[in-house]
């Protein structure tokens, strides 16, 4: 387990938050377990306002990406523990857009109802979940979210 940073309330609160966009992000992929659980959407409810911002203005992901690694990433005078976890969520999109991708390539082999095609999106869509509350209360207690495979490449890559 990491070792707690010391860090102000501010911000661990800005590095939970970046945890959000893996929420919006990975949404689509779990549109069928909603509609068969409609209790899970209650994590995305006070997201609702957000939800509707991301999908409704064109290139709004790939804005917020640039904007994120430029302004956050890249500036040294925000602190290390907000550009490592900003940068964990960068790579974490990143992994759900070749997810994204590979699925889509295995879609028209596979009937969209398919069981293997349902549990690959629900997959995707819980390890997504999952690893975003996990950074979100990581993050706010002021510890390091270790995600095996993307902590390594974002402490390689924040100086």
């Amino acid at each position: 387990m990491a070792v707690p940073s010391v860090t102000d309330v501010k911000e661990r609160i800005l590095a939970s938050l970046v945890y959000i966009l893996p929420l919006l992000y990975g949404l689509p992929f779990g549109l069928q377990l909603l509609k068969d659980f409609p209790i899970l959407s209650a994590i995305y409810l006070p997201l609702s306002p957000l939800i509707s911002l991301y999908y409704g203005l064109p290139f709004a992901g790939t804005i917020i990406f640039f904007a994120l690694f430029f302004a956050v990433v890249r500036n040294q005078n925000v602190s290390h523990f907000i550009r490592f976890n900003t940068l964990q969520v960068i790579l974490l999109d990143i992994v759900l857009i070749v997810g994204g991708i590979v699925l889509d390539i295995l879609k028209p082999g596979l009937p969209a109802n398919s069981l293997l095609m349902l549990t690959l999106f629900n997959t995707v869509f819980l390890g997504t979940v999952t690893a975003s509350i996990y950074g979100i209360v990581q993050s706010a207690r002021g510890f390091y979210a270790e995600l095996p495979g993307i902590s390594e490449a974002a402490y390689s890559q924040v100086r």
